[in-house]
């Protein structure tokens, strides 16, 4: 799948292929799902070619004259392909689109996560209140911050309603840590020992940093249900959810309704 996993990349492969040869002379189309070689496809098939890509369909005049009209707004595409320009020219528009959303997202995380470090103890505990009502746990946020940071039992933070209801808790511990600091079994276990006393059996432990592979394998064994979220798991919750973070710009990506142009034959 794509890095969105809304298109399979064989899919998206294959649609862009059949664009650009076409584009290129090189397949025609005489009506729709069905497609045919041409002369100019011929030809370039008796040629043997070790491969058909843009780099080579860029050999063609008909089709470099429309790729360089539509990457007008890019660099302009060099009469011949260097081995280094080659790797940006073999990927579908919509697979370097997904790279560069990619590459933002993981940019937006760390940004995320060293801005919570800048800030208190307390902006923290906010955080954690604002993605867990967003998240639709604990109601209103005021019936949150109400119960969160107000536990006091050892090795607990807060309590927050699963529901909106009241009808079940899940017990919060959190961790505001640099990179350098990981969360170790023993910090985990503090942790359960904690739910233990208190007849809990749901829990979630949030740090900004990283878990132990020791205190990961260890909650995968109680009885009690306790979910480990590290610094990056974090972000991408509060990425999803609206939380510390705006919309900057969207994209409406169309694409040609083949059921509009069919016609009764």
């Amino acid at each position: 799948m794509l890095a969105s996993g809304r298109q399979r990349t064989l899919h998206n492969r294959v649609h862009w292929a059949k664009f650009y040869m076409s584009k290129a002379g090189l397949i025609a189309s005489p009506k729709r799902g069905v497609f045919s070689i041409t002369d100019a496809g011929q030809r370039l098939l008796a040629d043997d070619p070790e491969r058909i890509d843009v780099a080579r369909l860029l050999t063609i005049p008909s089709f470099a004259e429309f790729y360089r009209r539509e990457t007008s707004e890019r660099p302009a595409v060099p009469s011949s392909v260097s081995p280094a320009s080659l790797d940006a020219i073999r990927t579908t528009p919509e697979e370097q689109i997904e790279a560069a959303y990619a590459a933002l997202h993981a940019a937006l995380r760390d940004d995320l996560i060293q801005r919570i470090l800048l800030n208190s103890p307390n902006f923290f505990e906010g955080v954690i209140i604002d993605l867990l009502v967003a998240m639709g746990y604990g109601g209103s946020r005021r019936d949150a911050a109400l119960k969160l940071g107000r536990s006091g039992d050892g090795g607990v933070d807060g309590v927050i309603s699963e529901d909106r209801l009241g009808l079940d808790r899940v017990y919060v511990q959190a961790k505001r840590y640099g990179a350098s600091s990981v969360v170790g079994r023993p910090d985990v276990q503090g942790f359960v020992g904690s739910l233990v006393g208190l007849g809990a059996t749901k829990g979630v432990f949030v740090t900004t940093s990283t878990f132990t592979a020791q205190a990961t394998e260890f909650v995968r064994h109680l009885t009690q249900r306790v979910v480990l979220i590290n610094g990056l798991e974090l972000a991408d919750l509060m990425i999803e959810h609206g939380v510390g973070v705006r919309t900057s710009r969207k994209l409406e990506f169309k694409r040609l309704d083949e059921d509009f142009f069919a016609e009764d034959e």
